[in-house]
């Protein structure tokens, strides 16, 4: 004969004390808060507070979905969806990661810190739903994919280094040519050159070119010393060189 089994509804799930509440947002500061002090050590645009702010503003939206409403969990009328708010959260941080994105020159910079913001939102969330195991295996993947890789990325990648460099040559002298060569006789090499012209609104005199180089600087130490090198060159008016960039 069958048995049915009557499942019985608890209102205590949605409901949270508040020193539970309190561990949690303070486990997403601290979580947040380091993976936010590997990018602050590394001078990107969104630091220490910038992930503290995230990882625990994502923890508390999550508190909120799953236990804000607890009043009316006993109204057959309302059906509760813990997952609707953190749903949100993952696409509205799409904004706040696009913002830390730059374009300088021919270089685009900002894009591991647009994903680390994404996934400290993801540690905010975990926490936030009382999943501590998960958000602190996470958390110590994102440090050690931050930190101690990019350590190895730089170590495996010097060969990829680069370097924006913008030029402002007299249009009428061999300078640009002499620059080229001056380049290839330390070893740099040119991934990428643009020359704008004297009707380009950025050049400030007839006689004057704007080029902007994208450099492959390869096992180059000492590119200060090629800066005052290509300074000195007749016909080089002005120069002005970017951050190194992998």
């Amino acid at each position: 004969m069958a048995t049915t089994v009557q499942q019985v509804y608890d209102p205590g799930i949605w409901h949270i004390s508040y020193w539970e509440l309190t561990i949690r947002l303070v486990a997403a500061l601290a979580l947040g808060g380091l993976v936010g002090l590997e990018r602050e050590l590394g001078g990107h645009s969104a630091g220490f507070r910038t992930h503290i702010l995230v990882c625990v503003g994502s923890a508390a939206i999550v508190l909120l979905s799953i236990y804000g409403f607890a009043e009316f969990s006993t109204d057959p009328n309302v059906r509760l969806d813990p997952a609707r708010l953190a749903a949100q959260v993952i696409s509205g941080i799409g904004f706040l990661g696009a913002g830390t994105i730059l374009r300088t020159g021919l270089t685009v910079s900002g894009l591991t810190t647009a994903a680390s913001l994404w996934v400290v939102a993801a540690i905010g969330l975990t926490v936030g739903a009382g999943f501590y195991y998960g958000s602190a295996v996470l958390t110590v993947l994102v440090v050690v994919s931050l930190f101690v890789l990019n350590k190895l990325e730089k170590k495996f990648s010097r060969t990829k280094r680069k370097r924006d460099l913008v030029l402002r040559v007299n249009k009428d002298s061999a300078s640009l040519s002499k620059v080229v060569t001056e380049l290839h006789r330390h070893g740099i090499g040119i991934n990428k050159i643009i020359v704008e012209n004297e009707e380009a609104d950025t050049c400030d005199r007839d006689d004057m070119l704007i080029v902007r180089l994208q450099l492959k600087l390869g096992q180059t130490k000492h590119f200060e010393e090629v800066i005052v090198s290509l300074a000195a060159i007749e016909g080089v008016l002005g120069l002005e060189a970017g951050v190194e960039s992998l």
